[in-house]
């Protein structure tokens, strides 16, 4: 839910693609009246369209990891950088014209901030999704590791959430200083105290990494469990960028077959869908937990559209307070909202303190946890996806609490930064020395959180000055420095010349009733790209835009 160095979480809030069938795309007579600036990029902060009908097309989705079309064409193996600066800016215009066309006709948009209901009503204010004009590199041998790991960790966060004392003995410190995470562990703790237990348990997970210049290794930044966005979004963008390079690539020297396929949206439809079998109610529908304000409604109206086309399976979208007034629980643990049984929770929002403005909304959470319906995720799945508990299971020997395959846990191992929590004098020592190696993250989701650079020696000297347990809100982890590359940013119609960093999310879905693991799959990723001078990286919170990767 940054790309800094950075170890920061890029976060946007993951149809086999939809397609729209219209006419071919004609030659555009002139350019768009914008322009490419080679300046700094900004920091700050039903989509059906009249005329064309919606049809689902294989995209030919389904190949392991790292599996592609024989490939041809220019051979670009050796080239780890691609340098978009160098583009002839006639033939950028061209790419900008045809991009932006495409994402409007597609539905790669989201609300556009100038307009005042863009977050609340469908088709009013839309605008393009910042997005990258061109895939950015990576090489094939990395993204395959990053692939394989997907399976591994989605076990790993299952098991971690049946340990509820684990859960709670991780935490307790941050419980005395953080209310939020105070809040979610009360009611983990109500349904230990109840023996509740999800028999039914599904996750849509996505990890996130980057790639450090030096070491050359790929390191985990964190793994979200809960409101995993840009699935349908994510596809679009890797489809963008496909017909783009099947239109210039032979101006670029690029292959379009270069871009791997994006199942992230079909597979994440697929889980929830099976989910909804295994509760064996066909009159249940699934119920999407949003936002009062929501400009990325159409990544989440992408998933959707999808559940109701390919499975037929019903969605109705509420907010925690709406829940919280329109929800009951039946003495058989049925959870019903607005008079309909409800299947599925899928969370795309509860994953912050801003979306409990009141004890309404807490009511909700607790309501939805007492029932029987399947939620993705449980508050034990939440809990799991912490940055102190991501820190926990980095210590030595922990992994082995939870795993048994030590293959699996050296492949874990590998990919693990440097993490500490602020109890440890030592490492506290050489961050304040050194704080531009550092990232300190609060136990937040949605980007805009973390502390860099001389802030963080700041923060650590005044934390030790106070000498409260204020220091259990944080852990400390390794900044890495992935490798700037040269390309072009596009917002609001206007494309960017810049030197940026990117941070690439692995999709996954989990889905086991008891004893029997129904869904244990890899499911497309998501490419985030920002600035290399910005810390920050979340693409909803105005930082990063949306990317795919090229092969190399």
């Amino acid at each position: 839910m940054g790309v800094g160095h950075s170890s920061v979480s890029l976060s946007l809030d993951p149809i086999s693609i939809a397609a729209f069938t219209a006419e071919p795309k004609p030659k555009p007579s002139c350019f768009f009246n914008t322009h490419c600036k080679k300046s700094v990029f900004p920091t700050k902060k039903n989509s059906l369209f009249v005329g064309f009908s919606l049809k689902f097309e294989s995209l030919n989705c389904g190949k392991v990891a790292g599996e592609m079309d024989t490939e041809k064409g220019i051979d670009v193996a050796n080239k780890s950088i691609l340098d978009f600066h160098g583009i002839d800016d006639r033939l950028i215009r061209k790419m900008e014209f045809d991009a932006l066309v495409w994402s409007s006709l597609h539905g790669l948009v989201v609300g556009d901030r100038n307009f005042q209901r863009s977050g609340q009503v469908p088709g009013v204010g839309m605008v393009h999704a910042p997005i990258a004009l061109l895939p950015m590199s990576f090489p094939k041998s990395h993204w395959k590791q990053a692939c394989e790991l997907a399976p591994i960790f989605n076990e790993l966060i299952d098991r971690v959430s049946l340990d509820g004392k684990f859960l709670q003995d991780s935490l307790s410190r941050t419980k005395k200083v953080d209310a939020f995470t105070s809040r979610l562990l009360d009611i983990h703790s109500k349904m230990l105290e109840m023996n509740k237990k999800e028999e039914i348990r599904l996750a849509l997970h996505r990890a996130d990494y980057m790639l450090d210049e030096k070491t050359k290794l790929l390191l985990q930044i964190e793994l979200n469990t809960i409101s995993s966005s840009f699935p349908g979004l994510g596809c679009l963008v890797t489809e963008l960028h496909r017909t783009l390079l099947n239109e210039y690539g032979e101006d670029l020297g690029l292959d379009s077959k270069r871009i791997p396929s994006n199942t992230a949206v079909g597979q994440f439809s697929e889980a929830l869908a099976k989910a909804w079998t295994e509760y064996n109610n066909p009159r249940a529908v699934a119920l999407v937990v949003v936002q009062t304000e929501e400009r990325n409604m159409y990544d989440q109206h992408w998933l959707c559209t999808m559940l109701k086309e390919r499975h037929n399976v019903r969605t109705v979208r509420k907010t925690l307070a709406e829940i919280d007034r329109e929800g009951q629980l039946l003495p058989d643990g049925t959870l019903l909202v607005d008079g309909q049984a409800i299947a599925v929770i899928y969370f795309r929002a509860g994953y912050a303190p801003t979306d409990y403005p009141s004890e309404s909304e807490w009511r909700a959470r607790l309501l939805m946890e007492q029932s029987s319906a399947i939620k993705c995720p449980s508050i034990s799945y939440h809990l799991a996806g912490s940055k102190k508990i991501q820190q926990e299971l980095a210590k030595p020997n922990m992994l082995e609490r939870f795993l048994e395959n030590k293959e699996d846990i050296v492949k874990l191992r590998k990919c693990f930064a440097g993490l500490w929590s602020l109890d440890d004098l030592d490492i506290i020592r050489k961050a304040i020395d050194k704080p531009e190696l550092f990232v300190m993250k609060p136990q937040r989701e949605g980007g805009g959180n973390n502390i860099y650079g001389n802030d963080v020696k700041e923060t650590l000297l005044q934390l030790q000055k106070e000498g409260s347990e204020e220091d259990a809100a944080y852990i400390l982890m390794q900044r890495i420095f992935p490798t700037v590359s040269p390309t072009i940013l596009m917002r609001d119609g206007i494309c960017h010349k810049e030197h940026a960093i990117s941070e690439l999310g692995i999709y996954s879905a989990y889905l086991r009733n008891n004893e029997k693991v129904i869904m244990n799959d890899q499911c497309g990723y998501l490419m985030r790209t920002k600035i290399a001078s910005s810390n920050e990286g979340g693409v909803a919170a105005g930082f990063a835009v949306l990317d795919s990767i090229y092969l190399t």
